[in-house]
């Protein structure tokens, strides 16, 4: 059968589409989503690190009471999106300064990815570039508000381009995975969130979010907690503990 000049250049371009596609792909290493585990209490009922990420909007004002109330240390992962937002949040935090460790979230909230994609639903900084700029940005937010220098960077999602963690890594952050997902990105009720959190063993590194006032997680992450502190467990800040994590995020 003889094949019409338009009909070559239709398979021809197909083809070309696929060949495109498949290179693509073959360039785009999987994505990771690191573990962090910081080093087990020599005695005792053990210890977790809590880690909270601000990514925008306001602050559940329950888990930030009842972290001050209960003087439970935190290291908040702040983004220059929620940093311009909730100043008075930012000045609890401060005048705490034996609870809180403030550091790198990102400035816009971006995933620390350097190819163009989507992780659950939010597109990835797509560049070498604009991951560099991502993590920058975050670091003079913090700047600004007097804040020590952050050594620890957690991108949007949690999820990184095993070369976007080689260049962040070469900025000197450290880069913080979790062990223990406490609130599944603020989306679970309270009674799981709890569960979860109140489950963390010795050594354990806990995520969970502190800027969804209005979500029912926020009520579980500080039932999870206290549930902690009744069985004895030491609260630790990243910056005070040795943590180590995989894919090279903190070697």
């Amino acid at each position: 059968m003889r094949l019409l000049p338009k009909q070559l250049c239709m398979i021809a371009v197909s083809v070309a589409l696929i060949s495109s596609a498949q290179l693509s792909s073959a360039q785009a290493a999987p994505l990771v989503e690191p573990t962090l585990h910081i080093k087990p209490a020599a005695s005792g009922a053990g210890r977790v690190a809590l880690t909270l990420d601000a990514c925008g909007g306001k602050t559940d004002t329950r888990i930030l009471s009842a972290l001050v109330d209960n003087k439970i240390p935190a290291t908040i992962f702040v983004t220059g999106i929620w940093l311009k937002r909730n100043a008075e949040a930012v000045a609890i935090m401060r005048a705490h300064p034996e609870l809180f460790e403030l550091e790198n979230h990102g400035g816009r909230h971006i995933p620390a990815v350097d190819t163009p994609q989507k992780i659950y639903g939010i597109r990835s900084a797509g560049s070498p570039e604009a991951v560099l700029a991502e993590v920058e940005s975050g670091a003079a937010a913090l700047a600004k508000t007097g804040e020590p220098a952050p050594k620890w960077f957690r991108g949007a999602t949690a999820e990184y381009s095993p070369s976007a963690i080689a260049m962040i890594r070469k900025l000197g952050f450290k880069i913080a995975g979790f062990s223990i997902n406490g609130d599944g990105g603020s989306l679970l009720g309270a009674k799981e969130t709890a569960r979860r959190i109140a489950a963390a063993k010795d050594g354990d590194v806990i995520i969970s979010h502190v800027n969804q006032p209005t979500h029912a997680a926020g009520e579980g992450v500080v039932q999870g907690l206290l549930a902690l502190k009744d069985k004895g467990m030491t609260f630790v800040r990243l910056d005070d503990a040795d943590g180590t994590g995989n894919h090279g995020t903190t070697d």
